[in-house]
Formats: C-alpha cells, sequence, structure tokens
C-alpha cells in the first residue's frame, strides 16, 4: 500500500470518528432533552487524570492512573470522585495487547438519602482489550473493558461493559500538536438491588481537544468532554449532563 494510500485512508478513519461521535452526541442528548427537561441538570466539572504505562520484560506492561474529579466548579467547587487504577497487560502484537486490572473509586460529598453516607467508595476488576495503530499521518485507539464492580451500600455484583475508540490527527504545521476526538460508551449488563445500577444505558462521554506531545515519553490532552449520564433514579434515557474539561497527562516508559 502506498503512503498516499495509508493518508487518505486515515483521514477517511479520522473523519469518520469524528461525525459519528458528533451524531450520536447529537442523538442521545436531544432525546434526553426530549423526554423531560424538569428532571434534566448540568454541571460544569473539571477532571485531571495521569496516566503511567511502563514496559517491562517478557512483553509485559504495567500501568497506573491517578485520576482526581472535581464538580459544581460554578458554584463552590469541590472534590467529587478520586480514582487509583493499577493494571498489568500483556503486548501480544504489535498494535494489540490484553489487560487485567484493579480500580479503587472514592465518592466524595454524594447527596443520597440514608444509610448512604457523603462519602462511598467502590472496589472493582477489569478486563481490557486495548488496540492502537499508528499510520503516516494519523492514530487510531481501540479500547474495550470489562467492569466488575463491587458498590458500597449496594449487594451484589455490577456487571459494565464499555468502549472507546479515539482518534488523534498531527497538524502538520506542527507535528507536535495534534487534533483529538474520542467517543465512549457504557452499558450496565445487569440490574443489582435496590439502589443498584440498572440494566441498559449508562452513560456516554464525546471529547474534542488537542494533544501537545513533548517527548517520546510525555504528552498531554487538553479539552473539552461531553458526559451524559442516566440516573436510574428517574425513568429517561439520561438525565445529567456534565461539562468536563480535561486534562489528561500521559507518561510512557
Amino acid at each position: 500500500m502506498s503512503g498516499a494510500t495509508a493518508n487518505q485512508r486515515a483521514r477517511q478513519w479520522g473523519q469518520g470518528i469524528a461525525i459519528v461521535a458528533f451524531v450520536w452526541s447529537l442523538l442521545v442528548g436531544g432525546e434526553a432533552f426530549a423526554q423531560s427537561t424538569s428532571t434534566f441538570s448540568q454541571d460544569f466539572r473539571l477532571w485531571s487524570p495521569v496516566f503511567m504505562t511502563v514496559k517491562l520484560p517478557s512483553s509485559f506492561l504495567a500501568y497506573m492512573e491517578v485520576q482526581p474529579r472535581f464538580a459544581d466548579l460554578d458554584e463552590d467547587g469541590h472534590i467529587d470522585q478520586l480514582l487509583l487504577r493499577p493494571a498489568l497487560g500483556y503486548q501480544l502484537t504489535e498494535h494489540l495487547s490484553i489487560w487485567q486490572g484493579y480500580a479503587w473509586v472514592g465518592n466524595y460529598n454524594q447527596k443520597h438519602t440514608p444509610p448512604q453516607s457523603p462519602f462511598f467508595d467502590e472496589s472493582r476488576i477489569y478486563q481490557q482489550v486495548l488496540y492502537k495503530r499508528k499510520f503516516d499521518s494519523f492514530t487510531i485507539t481501540s479500547r474495550t473493558r470489562l467492569e466488575e464492580r463491587w458498590i458500597e451500600h449496594v449487594d451484589g455484583t455490577a456487571v459494565r461493559f464499555r468502549t472507546m475508540l479515539r482518534g488523534q490527527y498531527p497538524l502538520p504545521m506542527a507535528p507536535e500538536w495534534a487534533l483529538v476526538v474520542a467517543d465512549e460508551i457504557f452499558v450496565h449488563l445487569n440490574t443489582v438491588g435496590a439502589r443498584g445500577p440498572q440494566a441498559g444505558f449508562d452513560q456516554n462521554r464525546v471529547f474534542v481537544g488537542i494533544n501537545r506531545t513533548f517527548s517520546k515519553y510525555v504528552n498531554l490532552d487538553v479539552g473539552y468532554q461531553n458526559q451524559l449520564l442516566n440516573s436510574r433514579s428517574i425513568p429517561n434515557l439520561a438525565n445529567q449532563m456534565n461539562h468536563v474539561i480535561l486534562f489528561q497527562l500521559f507518561i510512557n516508559l
């Protein structure tokens, strides 16, 4: 395959990803507003995760994620969640890797009825398949994850499926800068208890931003993420939209 053909296909992939993410966000967001504007709420938030991936001997990989999330920035502003997510992976091919990980999630300042306190935590284990391919002028990343979740004050194990598609296109005039578009959808596979997740659509995240490469080890995303959430307390497709300013630092050693 010639370089020109590969570049053309990469551009087509990028355009396709952007169109799908944009149309999906319009469809889901429009449906949520149409169903019940009186129960639909919005919030302004800041997420600042740090992701570290380390190559180990014999094709193994180590991963660590620290992700603080802040809510109500247009009012008082406070920490909403803290995620700690280590994992161990194995590089099957140049582009494909598999992972097994654990996540601890602390939820702060939550507005729930007793016996649930303003703080509650959650433990997860997860399995993941990661595919990443770099073309001459475009990079595509696909991440599919299955999570088993144990949430405080919820009886049983909640199972959630999530899949993310991301495209990154370096600017020809400044290749250290790149345009980024990504979309991730979450689906609950089962219903758990009276206060647990309900089977079906959970949330969708659409991200649009820029990436800055500082070295072969460090790069940073900055941009806007629209998070559309479904709460089982109200029988609508979605009833919460978060507008998130997202800073993502990637460290690859």
